[in-house]
């Protein structure tokens, strides 16, 4: 076995996903290499933010990045354990929903699949029989050289491409379920952001004004003018309305002068 036969091996084989028996559902297949694709036209600069996304935002390993032969460039991922291709799946489509979401469907393949697996035919590096050109893997400094070209017209050199698998790491069993788990609960709340952020705002409550009070001013009682002093003073002493000190005046005005003293001392 050559040295890149046994990087390969050591990342991503077996290729072509294996069913197993699993307790309560059955057989499931499952897989250890995970293929992101983005093609027509093979634009690293977009793929690139999730080869970077990968790393800094969920802690994991570089994958690599290949040109397919054919019209796209790739990021292979290697887990060391196989999971679920409903796992495999629901990782690749939230890597894309969070970093490339303006990107049409149609330019994305996430590898593999049911109808879709990997096997030799999509190995790197390989021949491609439908373009005569060969797929291989490329340097991150190389990759935005192959946008326009995602090939190579001739086989890529063994060596170097085992010496470029030779760096790079598998995805372990906790760090891929922590990646998951948090690129699900980055997409709810991103979700649930953009449904408030489309909800028309509630009307303002409309300012509370107290209720107006109305006071009526007392209008002094006319008394005439014709009225005697002593029925002027009573008037005035039984005028609710009038001034209590004006009241007692009368009141005094009215009463006998011993009795006036009798109040005043």
């Amino acid at each position: 076995m050559s040295r890149l036969q046994t990087e390969f091996q050591r990342l991503y084989r077996p290729l072509r996903p294996t069913t197993v028996e699993t307790l309560g559902q059955g057989s499931v297949a499952v897989a250890r290499a995970m293929v992101f694709e983005l093609a027509r036209p093979a634009d690293w600069e977009q793929l690139s933010t999730v080869w970077r996304g990968v790393q800094r935002d969920l802690d994991l390993p570089a994958p690599a990045i290949a040109a397919s032969g054919l019209d796209g460039l790739q990021l292979w991922f290697s887990l060391s354990e196989p999971v679920s291709l409903a796992q495999v799946q629901s990782f690749l489509d939230h890597l894309r929903r969070r970093y490339l979401p303006e990107v049409a469907a149609r330019r994305i393949k996430l590898m593999p699949t049911v109808d879709n697996p990997l096997d030799d035919t999509t190995s790197v590096p390989a021949l491609q029989a439908a373009t005569g050109n060969w797929s291989t893997f490329v340097a991150p400094d190389l990759a935005p050289l192959f946008a326009e070209t995602p090939w190579l017209d001739i086989p890529p050199g063994r060596d170097g491409q085992a010496h470029l698998l030779s760096a790079l790491k598998s995805i372990q069993p906790a760090a891929f379920s922590t990646a998951l788990a948090q690129l699900q609960a980055d997409l709810q709340a991103n979700e649930a952001a953009e449904t408030a952020a489309a909800q028309p705002p509630e009307p303002p409550e409309p300012p509370h004004t107290a209720p107006a009070i109305t006071t009526t001013a007392t209008q002094p009682r006319d008394y005439g003018p014709n009225l005697a002093p002593q029925t002027f003073l009573l008037a005035v002493m039984n005028d609710p309305t009038a001034p209590l000190a004006l009241r007692i005046e009368a009141a005094k005005a009215l009463l006998p002068a011993e009795n006036t003293a009798t109040i005043t001392a």
